[in-house]
């Protein structure tokens, strides 16, 4: 068990003595959900880094460690009296066609309880609201939002705010009531970005265990999956820190007694010589360290699997999503099956743990087809596999045009509410299939 200090509500996030502050912000983790693994809110502590730096006196509130959020609300807001409050959207549904969760709801609750205590503007931001901005912001009913990264914009919306100045053409920006705003920008210098204090997040992880502590060395994907969000999150241009400055921040960690780590990046291997560079940062601190990452699946070379096994990796998330050629490339995968062998091989070789992906049901989908996916993934005896019946239609992708096209959606929806593509007649099957295979597997899992 890591022995990491727990930072609670009134130690969590001051200003340094003596640095003159402007506001006092309150920052809120509206997620709830604690299914698989613990996820600590990393995104909304680098906000809370970037506030504290900009002289902003800071408190961080995390749902997923209060048995009452709503009373934890009011006592905070009571005890410390924010002039501006934060409330991060992370999921907007659980993404699975089955018995859909919609959790929205969470950060609805979470603003109307602040609303009830304060009159302090409430800001949104997160992963769920950059998906859908304008949808999101109306639902929960919040005076403003901000699309994508941050960590720049935040401290100077506060700053406004403070000075009483306009709002206007602030990136990214989204206000009830006002037109679409200037259009959003990524920070290209990474380290430019300050990473948070330890202390932010550590109160999460305590207490559960090896719960891994979560590691973003880069943002952005380079690829154009057809149903995947995060090019709208974090745009498609990739962006990294320098691996010094990654593995600096690990050491931290390190020192506070955390050993386990996971890398959230969308891919850890691209561009491939990044991920060398960071694993030979890892190796030469001599960290003595385990994490998990996620691979993208093609070109992978023995070279980079040992230098992986060397750093400390135990564990990787295959994201292959099929194992047909065809619907990989109507999915616009860019790797082909027999890299995904090659790459589950090398793994396997270096005691490195496999976890793969399954996406059935999207556009071309057949009854062969899934059959192939559900044989290839069975071959590769992998030591877990995930298995999602049904795609979850986000905009701004090919599979919502795809979906528009054919009549599943029209174009004013917004899909704020989960809407799911399944290619037609393969819904009762593809359950039955999945089923019938998963009551002899137990490392099959939804």
């Amino acid at each position: 068990m890591a022995a990491g200090r727990a930072a609670g509500l009134n130690d969590t996030a001051q200003c340094k003595e003596g640095l003159k502050t402007d506001m006092r912000v309150l920052l809120i983790s509206g997620n709830r959900e604690d299914v698989d693994i613990r996820v600590p809110p990393l995104g909304l502590a680098c906000i809370a880094a970037s506030a504290e730096r900009s002289g902003q006196e800071v408190r961080l509130l995390d749902f997923l460690v209060e048995k009452d959020p709503r009373a934890a609300v009011a006592q905070a807001i009571q005890s410390f009296n924010p002039e501006a409050i934060g409330v991060s959207v992370r999921n907007i549904d659980d993404q699975r066609m089955c018995d859909t969760k919609f959790l929205l709801d969470q950060a609805r609750e979470a603003v109307a309880w602040c609303k009830e205590e304060s009159t302090a503007p409430i800001i949104l931001g997160g992963a769920g609201f950059s998906i859908l901005p304008r949808a999101v912001l109306n639902y929960v009913d919040a005076e403003m939002g901000i699309q994508g990264e941050g960590e720049t914009i935040f401290p100077e919306l506060l700053r406004r705010i403070h000075a009483g100045e306009k709002l206007d053409f602030l990136p990214g920006l989204f206000r009830k009531g006002v037109s679409a705003p200037v259009r959003r920008t990524f920070v290209k210098e990474m380290d430019a970005l300050p990473l948070p204090d330890p202390a932010l997040l550590a109160r999460t992880l305590s207490g559960t265990g090896d719960a891994p502590v979560p590691v973003q060395s880069r943002r952005g994907c380079p690829m154009s999956c057809s149903y995947c969000s995060t090019p709208t999150i974090e745009g498609k241009s990739v962006r990294w820190r320098s691996p010094e400055s990654v593995v600096s921040w690990i050491t931290r960690w390190v020192e506070e007694g955390f050993r386990n780590f996971y890398f959230v990046d969308n891919t850890f291997n691209l561009p491939p010589f990044y991920a060398t560079q960071l694993c030979s940062q890892i190796i030469a601190a001599g960290l003595n360290i385990h994490w998990r990452c996620i691979l993208f699946p093609g070109g992978l070379t023995p070279n980079l699997i040992e230098m992986l096994a060397k750093a400390g990796c135990t564990e990787v998330s295959i994201g292959f999503e099929s194992g047909s050629e065809q619907m990989l490339q109507r999915m616009h995968k860019h790797f082909q099956t027999g890299e995904v062998r090659r790459a589950s091989e090398l793994l396997r070789h270096h005691h490195i743990r496999r976890m793969g992906f399954l996406l059935l049901g999207g556009p071309g989908e057949t009854k062969d087809t899934a059959e192939a996916s559900l044989d290839f993934a069975e071959s590769l005896e992998l030591d877990t596999l995930r298995i999602t019946v049904g795609v979850r239609i986000y905009p701004h992708t090919d599979l919502s045009r795809i979906a528009m096209e054919e009549g599943l959606i029209s174009s004013e929806e917004d899909l704020l509410f989960p809407r799911f593509y399944m290619a037609k007649g393969l819904e009762d099957r593809l359950y039955a299939e999945v089923n019938r295979r998963m009551a002899s597997r137990s490392n099959w899992v939804y």
